[in-house]
């Protein structure tokens, strides 16, 4: 007999979401697939809660019932949750009010990006099974074994996070945890913007300052296009076909049409009309492209962010915790150059490790190695040598 139950059923989700809300937490996951869709299609909804493991088949009920649980004041506590997220969002329109994620937490006690499998080995020491990432969470039946490797996702997940609560207690860490996976909600909540797409096109970031605005336009156009249809934005037009249309910027059929990557079909539909709207419409208007320090450092910044950067990575280290939390060079530049919302200027973050920072930009401190080869922030002599 399994030791999860499987639902089905609107009515008895209902009955399910009832129980669950009475518990402080619960754990969730899902199965999904995106391949040939804009959004991710669940295939399988896993909850557990006290002694209680739930699977639930999206495909054989409506998900609405979950608004209650989502809505009530119980921590949902998930696993590198990003998508998960997205896939709560798109068919609920809504997100978990209180959020705990296990990989943010495992951060904070030192390990980076860490697996669920991993974690469990070294919390709770248990050993599973690794998952066949080619399974087919859309296909019905689902098969025993796919139920079971889906139960054991959010089985233990409680568990975990109860030992990464109490190391964090005694780290001192639980608030810095809080705060973290609060950001991670609410960067959530509203979805990726369409004008940031072309950020995410290598092709586009190599193309010169000037052409960037109607980079922005074309692949925001593609973004919008892809999300509307529900297919993958490469669907629409391929990232090599992208940069060939921004670098041509065609304003007729005919020179749409000869554009590299671009079909033919689509150019004599609607596709291609509107297509050359977005670039005639982007000629006219050109949409402002905000700096955007991932992809770009002041020069004169450069050595700066390098020095510091390896300082914090190692201080970071010393202080078992994941160095990408601290910061990335990315918001090691946005800091230095008093950019608003930059992350390392607000809370524990600033409190540890901006402060000190901007006492070695002011020049009252200085990066000094110690006899074991470490980068240490010392007060600053001011005897040049």
């Amino acid at each position: 007999m399994s030791d999860y139950e499987l639902v089905a059923d609107e009515a008895r989700l209902s009955e399910v979401v009832a129980e669950a809300r009475r518990a402080s937490e619960y754990a969730l996951d899902t199965e999904f697939h995106r391949e040939q869709t804009y959004y991710p299609r669940p295939g399988l909804l896993q909850l557990a809660w006290e002694e209680r493991v739930v699977l639930v088949d999206p495909l054989a009920t409506p998900l609405g019932p979950l608004k209650a649980l989502l809505d009530s004041g119980a921590t949902a506590v998930m696993h590198a949750p990003d998508q998960d997220l997205e896939i709560l969002r798109h068919c609920l329109g809504r997100l978990p009010g209180h959020l705990v994620d296990t990989q943010t937490a495992a951060g904070f006690c030192g390990l980076r990006s860490a697996s669920l499998r991993d974690l469990l080995a070294r919390f709770l020491n248990l050993e599973v099974a690794k998952g066949d990432r080619l399974t087919d969470w859309l296909r019905r039946p689902l098969q025993p074994e796919q139920l079971a490797y889906a139960a054991g996702d959010v089985r233990h997940l409680l568990a975990l996070w109860a030992a990464l609560r109490a190391r964090l207690a005694a780290l001192g860490r639980l608030d810095w945890c809080a705060q973290e996976c609060e950001l991670l909600r609410a960067r959530q909540s509203s979805g990726r913007p369409a004008e940031e797409a072309w950020r995410r096109v290598r092709e586009l970031r190599r193309l010169p300052t000037r052409s960037q605005p109607l980079a922005m336009a074309v692949a925001a156009w593609r973004d919008r296009r892809a999300a509307r249809l529900d297919i993958p934005a490469r669907y629409v037009l391929s990232d090599l076909a992208l940069a060939a249309v921004v670098q041509a910027a065609p304003d007729t059929r005919g020179a749409l049409a000869a554009v590299r990557g671009i079909d033919a079909g689509a150019v004599r539909g609607s596709t291609g009309a509107e297509l050359l709207e977005v670039i005639q419409q982007a000629r006219r208007n050109p949409p402002r492209v905000v700096r955007n320090p991932k992809t770009s450092e002041s020069s004169h910044l450069q050595p700066v962010v390098a020095l510091v950067s390896a300082w914090l990575s190692q201080v970071a280290r010393d202080d078992d915790l994941d160095p990408a939390l601290v910061a990335t060079r990315a918001d090691l530049a946005s800091f230095l150059e008093g950019e608003p919302g930059a992350r390392l200027a607000t809370g524990w973050r600033y409190e540890h490790y901006g402060a000190r920072v901007e006492e070695l930009m002011s020049g009252r401190a200085a990066v000094a190695m110690d006899s074991g080869g470490k980068l240490r922030i010392e007060q600053r002599s001011g005897r040049p040598l």
